[in-house]
């Protein structure tokens, strides 16, 4: 068996690795970049080895520094994670050349499926159903649009290298193809090092499901079940679960049959996924369903398939590196009731999903619940607290360098309206503060009537407005308690009261009989960094009077809380009712904002300050950075006119490529930066001069 293991990967999937290893008595070693030398992942780890840099490219890209890590720490494995080198043939190849066993399938495997192209002819050949595709990289315009219009529109060009929905554009139309296969191409190079693209046919609506496999060195291949990962946005999964719901059980002996015949045409070994697109009948019969990839590594949402069939997938991938069997398939066994599972990502849905990176304050998810996260949660457990790491009482950093991806939530069930039920409470009580994320939407679609027909597809989130599934969960009235709570608890803090008297003091007065006033950003509205002070983020004014410690007079925005009372008031937590209804809320507190949690959800909000320094301010036209990124393209220079919506920039930030577009028609004054700078938020990326604002 395998005695010490070097995990070639960051974030939740190595902390997962070094559960099971802890639980096997597998000792771990840890790589690490600059940007992650404080991350959980190196506490988890017996040992560790900094690889220098914070980009990827400078870090966990590293083949030479990785297998250099592995022999100066004595390990005689390597776990490849997902993401990275996970799919990497000339990485598998190093580090079985170096001696050292690969907990994965075989370099020329990983090299034939890592190729789309490839996997389809190699597919094709075992009888695995397909959809039209062809190649464009290296057609001029012509043949290129020749090849697109054999495929037929709407298509997708998409990457033949890699995966997770990077370099991947669906066209509509001729006109978009050139923009599209440009993009896509450029996305592609910079995040798999290969930017060969091709067309495929798109089929919507569609639903995504794949089947886990797994083989050994015998050439038993066996399926441990499928999986469906239709709820997706920009074609990356955020909600999986197993088994796949309302499917005929012929389409699910075909899935699984074709599968298997995958994974012995390529002589498969080690755990893999086989993805499929499921299309209904235009007859009205059995679905139809067509082969998409082969991921030759662990998936994302191997969780689910754990909890149904009660297996550890890392277990079993550790056991067939050493050389074990896999069981036969009749001692699989079937699923035991339904798993879903949602990936909590930084980013915010009602900004077209824009990323969001820094610190986060405190990190917990309720309930019973596997929490599978880059942050100090306890991994594999339920949370009822709120968890902070040890350095300078944080959860954790989210970098700019990766993917946004903070955290797997996972519940399983009798029924899959039990198991949705639980995951949505989970994420609805959960606390991510210091950070916009994606919690509202995921918690708003596991409630919708749509995905509870177990019958939602890959176009959901085109049907339904992210911008609407992502609103606060809290609103109105109950939000409007929030805020109070939040302004009362602030000032409980700058008195220095946290002796449960419910005494607040109203600050100096010139009139004591004035009410104490508190600003509020709110910094869940959406549409913005969050940063206190933005256009985009709605203003909450929190009025209060306190006579002789009993609460006089609350108010937010101008509107009287009737009958408020507050029963206790500490900076941690206040007990308060309004109109007849008692509400006990958490409060925590942090430089810049506070964040309040009680039932229904949590709310974040800014401090807004007093006084505003004259250097904050800039130059109108401005548009500016709402986040550290890299600029991949610039397409205007000084003098040229522009349209609102125009595309000014191109930036680069946690694997997603973000378009800044003029707010403004007018003519652009001043381009301040260009091509490969790496910029900070709030940085002016352009100025645009209004028509006619001279």
């Amino acid at each position: 068996m395998i005695e010490r293991l070097l995990v070639a990967n960051r974030g939740e999937i190595a902390r997962r690795i070094m559960r099971t290893c802890r639980h096997l008595g597998i000792e771990t070693v840890a790589v690490y970049s600059d940007a992650d030398a404080d991350a959980a992942l190196v506490r988890d780890a017996d040992m560790s080895v900094g690889l220098g840099g914070d980009s990827p490219s400078e870090s966990y890209l590293r083949v030479d520094a990785v297998i250099d890590a592995a022999h100066r720490t004595g390990a005689d494995a390597v776990h490849p994670g997902y993401g990275f080198l996970a799919e990497s043939a000339p990485f598998a190849r190093a580090v079985s050349d170096a001696g050292l066993v690969f907990v994965g399938p075989r370099a020329d495997v990983i090299a034939a499926m890592g190729s789309k192209l490839e996997a389809k002819r190699l597919m094709a050949a075992a009888g695995v159903p397909l959809l039209p595709s062809a190649v464009l990289t290296g057609l001029d315009d012509d043949a290129c649009a020749a090849a697109a219009a054999e495929v037929g529109y709407p298509l997708l060009v998409k990457a033949s290298a890699g995966g997770g929905g990077r370099g991947m554009r669906v066209v509509g139309s001729a006109d978009q193809l050139p923009d599209a296969v440009e993009s896509a191409s450029r996305e592609a190079a910079s995040a798999f090092g290969d930017g060969t693209v091709f067309a495929e046919r798109h089929v919507a609506p569609s639903r995504h499901v794949e089947v886990q496999i797994l083989g050994d060195d015998s050439g038993r291949v066996v399926h441990l079940h499928e999986r469906d990962c239709s709820i997706q946005r920009r074609h990356q999964k955020i909600i999986e679960e197993a088994p796949a719901p309302t499917i005929s059980d012929a389409t699910r002996t075909a899935l699984h049959g074709a599968a298997v015949r995958a994974g012995e045409a390529i002589g498969y070994t080690n755990a893999g996924t086989v993805e499929f697109l499921l299309a209904p009948s235009p007859g009205g019969g059995p679905e139809e369903f067509y082969f998409l990839e082969v991921n030759t590594r662990l998936q994302v949402e191997h969780p689910v398939t754990e909890a149904v069939l009660g297996v550890d997938l890392v277990e079993l991938q550790l056991r067939v590196a050493a050389g074990k069997d896999v069981p036969p398939q009749d001692e699989i066994g079937s699923p035991n009731g339904h798993a879903v599972e949602a990936r909590l990502y930084a980013e915010d849905p009602t900004a077209d999903f824009l990323p969001s990176n820094g610190i986060v304050h405190a990190f917990s998810v309720p309930g019973d619940v596997r929490v599978d996260s880059i942050l100090d949660n306890p991994s594999g457990a339920a949370s009822d607290e709120v968890v902070t790491g040890p350095a300078a009482e944080t959860a954790g950093v989210v970098p700019r360098f990766y993917d946004p991806m903070i955290a797997k939530v996972i519940a399983h069930a009798p029924t899959r309206e039990d198991a949705a039920r639980k995951l949505a409470a989970s994420l609805a009580g959960a606390t991510v503060d210091g950070i916009r994320t994606n919690r509202d939407l995921l918690v708003r679609t596991l409630r919708h009537p749509e995905f509870l027909t177990g019958r939602g597809d890959s176009s959901f989130l085109e049907r339904h407005s992210p911008s609407e599934l992502g609103r606060p969960l809290v609103e109105g009235a109950e939000r409007a308690c929030h805020a109070a709570a939040a302004a009362l608890a602030l000032q409980a803090l700058h008195r220095g009261s946290d002796d449960h008297t419910g005494s607040v003091s109203t600050g100096f007065r010139n009139v004591p009989s004035a009410p104490q006033r508190v600003s509020l950003v709110d910094r869940d509205a959406g549409g913005s960094d969050g940063a206190a002070g933005s256009d985009d983020a709605g203003e909450h004014a929190v009025e209060y009077r306190f006579t002789r410690n009993r609460l006089t007079h609350l108010s937010v925005d101008g509107e009287a809380l009737d009958g408020a009372v507050a029963h206790d008031i500490t900076p941690h937590c206040v007990d308060l009712s309004v109109g007849g209804i008692r509400r006990l809320v958490d409060v925590r507190i942090t430089p810049g904002s506070v964040s309040v949690t009680g039932p229904g959800g949590g709310s974040v909000f800014g401090v807004v300050p007093r006084f505003v320094e004259p250097e904050d301010t800039l130059d109108p036209g401005s548009t500016v950075a709402s986040m550290p990124g890299t600029v991949v393209a610039v397409h205007v220079v000084e003098g040229d006119a522009v349209e609102v919506g125009d595309v000014l920039v191109v930036m680069e930030a946690m694997k997603m490529e973000l378009a800044v577009t003029a707010t403004t028609s007018g003519v652009v004054t001043s381009v301040p930066v260009e091509v490969g700078a790496t910029v900070g938020a709030g940085t002016v990326l352009a100025v645009v001069e209004e028509a006619g604002g001279r």
